[in-house]
């Protein structure tokens, strides 16, 4: 053994399939990971929207109507951000963006039928990739 997680092989470092090391953990997730986005992000091409898109039209779909700043948290994204995306989302249609009745300070976001639509065959897509059940 070289170091922790590494093992001489041939004349070169190879990492340890067995070990327990955290580098090598880390480094097998994000290998997995990596290659399971690429595999499951194929199936959202054919919505036409991009993963930023689908994150918040998937959080309108199962919290229903969300302020425009409590979506951007719960899709990790900037305030800034958020506000570029749901404008993309309003001009394509696929949500509105109307004034709180309570707050005119606060725009309510809600997803349109043509929407509710896209995401459900962009989930229907993913689960037939992924072969959800």
């Amino acid at each position: 053994m070289l170091g922790i997680g590494y093992k001489k092989e041939q004349n070169s470092l190879a990492m340890d399939k067995n070990s327990r090391d955290p580098v090598h953990c880390w480094l097998v997730w994000g290998k997995a990971f990596h290659a399971a986005a690429k595999y499951l992000y194929a199936g959202l091409e054919e919505t036409g929207i991009d993963d930023t898109d689908f994150r918040i039209l998937e959080a309108l779909l199962n919290k229903g109507p969300l302020p425009v700043n409590t979506i951007g948290p719960k899709v990790n994204l900037t305030p800034g951000s958020i506000s570029t995306a749901v404008d993309r989302l309003v001009e394509r249609g696929l949500v509105s963006r109307v004034e709180s009745p309570e707050d005119r300070r606060v725009r309510v976001v809600s997803l349109t039928a043509k929407g509710k639509e896209l995401i459900a065959f962009a989930f229907h897509s993913l689960c037939n990739i992924a072969q959800c059940r």
